[in-house]
């Protein structure tokens, strides 16, 4: 694969900044709210693998998000099983659940699969919400530990957790980049642009859906699990549909189908949420406007924003060059 040298150059600037962010900022809450938003970013990425590759809108996100918190959540705090054993088990549930889902989901598409994926997100919760014997039901699930150490590492700071977290963001990112400059990502790309044209050159569209709906779930399912344990908590709302509504905010400010837009779009308006924090009521006042200005002037989010402004500066450059 190929990786231009000024985007490794690029890339290796902004993990440098990850890495040396939590040792010179001296906010603990701060560091705090950049940890949630690259947890959510990591459900984002699975977001954007069904909305920007394959062109199907999953609103069950949010549920599968909460689905792989309350597996952990349960397994750690019920159980006392250990959070590198509950941390696979979880996804592994979550994307197992995905799968069965998706059957039946897939064989609807467009606005039906997208209705049909809503409605599962909303049965995830009422199952949440009434199994009070083991989910905690509307109070949530507490006392999730935090994860156990690994030889010398242990992870029970806000520094230690941030690194853990920050691992996982990269390796995820790193995945989804790996798939989707593979075969694989072609033939998503492939169905996504024309299932007709794909199924003529020999292409399953159902299984490349249904390959990709499994991905989807199995990231919401590992931010989810990385959120409840980062909180110590998680309850009904964590796997809401608000939350998946939130998950496609960021992903349309960030930018569909790149690379950098989930995560840019999930600490850009996390970061307005906390600016606006104090102005609570008028939060989703102030998201709306943006997503409409997003959607109308920059339709491929800032990501695409900054794709056209660095074209810009290389045309002006070999101009004055020339």
């Amino acid at each position: 694969m190929e990786f231009p040298r000024a985007r490794g150059v690029s890339v290796s600037l902004l993990l440098l900044t990850a890495i040396v962010f939590p040792l010179i900022v001296d906010n603990p809450y701060l560091v705090s709210v950049v940890v949630t938003a690259y947890v959510t970013a990591i459900a984002v990425y699975g977001l954007d693998v069904m909305l920007g590759y394959t062109g199907q809108l999953s609103l069950a996100q949010g549920g599968f998000f909460g689905v792989g918190g309350y597996s952990a959540g349960i397994l750690m705090a019920s159980y006392d099983v250990s959070f590198w054993i509950a941390l696979p088990a979880a996804v592994a549930m979550t994307a197992a659940l995905g799968y069965l889902i998706g059957l039946a989901a897939l064989r609807t598409r467009g606005d039906y699969f997208a209705i049909f994926t809503l409605a599962v997100g909303v049965m995830i919760v009422i199952i949440i919400e009434r199994w009070e014997g083991v989910t905690g039901g509307t109070d949530g699930l507490i006392g999730i530990p935090a994860p156990s150490g690994v030889g010398p590492l242990q992870f029970d700071s806000l520094t230690a957790q941030y690194y853990l977290i920050l691992f996982f963001l990269v390796v995820t990112i790193y995945v989804v980049w790996s798939l989707m400059d593979s075969l694989v990502g072609r033939t998503f790309v492939a169905v996504r642009n024309s299932e007709e044209l794909a199924r003529a050159v020999g292409i399953d569209a159902g299984r490349t859906h249904q390959l990709a709906f499994v991905l989807s779930a199995a990231l919401a399912g590992l931010g989810g699990v990385l959120y409840a344990v980062f909180l110590g908590y998680i309850g009904p709302a964590m796997g809401g549909v608000q939350m998946t509504f939130m998950m496609l905010v960021y992903l349309m400010i960030g930018g569909v189908a790149s690379l950098a837009g989930p995560l840019l779009g999930t600490l850009l308006v996390t970061g307005l949420m906390q600016v606006l924090q104090a102005f609570a009521e008028y939060q989703m006042m102030a998201l709306g406007p943006i997503l409409v200005v997003v959607i109308i002037f920059f339709p491929h989010g800032l990501a695409g924003l900054a794709g056209h402004a660095k074209r810009l500066v290389q045309r002006l450059l070999q101009r004055r060059g020339g």
